[in-house]
């Protein structure tokens, strides 16, 4: 058993430069860049309220994660077996933090779609994300198989919190308690987290949250209903245009913090608050200004 659990020798023999291809794609859809297209897109043209909860569930697992890498300090297996070293960098590998998002994010989705089409996606791309963290070496088994039990844990606690209305309950609160609640939890992450280890990373996910939500109250306030979107060619150039504003306003943020002579970490966290706030209230704005969006019209 302890041979099955840390021993990737058995990776070796699938690897070609066509399975690693596939393999990468799939582990990128558990890194930063993918979230920061993903998360946004479905927000600006699918549901407001599904990517808002969307967002909330995955940056509390990524805290959640990133506590427990740093509580067991586990090592990653031997860098000889890893492909995907330069990502990983010096961070601890137990619970794969890959497998417990992906079992999280696309159960959830499938969950709220509610359609058989959607849980057979979610369990495809879940298992091809889960796989690609052993096959690239960076994750040996018992890493997965404890991400993906705490991302079942993870989405059985949130389903629950939605299905008995909490969530919903919480929505109905002032605006300033989403504010609060993040802007005291950002600091008591150095208070909780274990073993003298650095919180500053992570706590950028609690900033990205607070720019999520104070756009979010801004955009329901300018647009109560959910929009009327164009056609499908003209969603895709809001989609590309988005995203491109997006990685422009971040790339901005950060030179230009940096040309000041702010700190790395202040910058970082500058950055990504204001990126949540274009995602949910600057981008969504521009897209009315632009006739992209439009409120429905009233019933007489």
């Amino acid at each position: 058993m302890e041979g099955f659990l840390h021993d990737l020798s058995w990776v070796l023999p699938l690897r070609s430069d066509v399975a690693t291809t596939i393999f990468n794609g799939f582990t990128f859809l558990g890194y930063t860049p993918f979230f920061l297209i993903f998360l946004p897109i479905g927000y600006w043209l699918w549901d407001r309220k599904v990517f808002t909860r969307l967002t909330v569930l995955i940056a509390l697992v990524a805290v959640m994660n990133s506590w427990l890498k740093d509580f067991w300090q586990d090592a990653r297996p031997d860098p000889a077996f890893q492909l995907d070293s330069d990502r990983v960098a010096d961070s601890y590998g137990l619970p794969s933090g890959h497998a417990q998002v992906a079992i999280a994010m696309w159960f959830w989705l499938a969950y709220e779609i509610r359609r058989p089409w959607a849980w057979a996606a979610a369990a495809f791309i879940a298992a091809g994300v889960c796989f690609s963290r052993l096959y690239l070496g960076v994750h040996d088994v018992e890493d997965v198989l404890a991400g993906i039990a705490l991302g079942l844990v993870s989405l059985a606690i949130f389903a629950v919190l939605v299905h008995e209305n909490v969530v919903a309950r919480w929505r109905q609160l002032p605006a300033w308690i989403d504010f609060a609640v993040i802007l005291v939890a950002i600091p008591i992450l150095w208070v909780i987290w274990p073993n003298g280890e650095d919180p500053t990373g992570i706590a950028s996910v609690l900033f990205l949250l607070f720019g999520w939500f104070a756009g979010a109250a801004l955009d329901r306030k300018a647009a109560p209903e959910e929009p009327v979107l164009p056609a499908w060619w003209l969603r895709i150039v809001m989609a590309v245009g988005g995203i491109i504003g997006l990685f422009m306003l971040r790339a901005g943020l950060m030179s230009g913090g940096t040309a000041i002579g702010l700190p790395e970490a202040i910058t970082g966290y500058i950055a990504v608050t204001v990126m949540g706030l274009y995602a949910t209230w600057i981008a969504p704005a521009i897209f009315r200004a632009l006739k992209l969006m439009k409120q429905p019209q009233a019933m007489p």
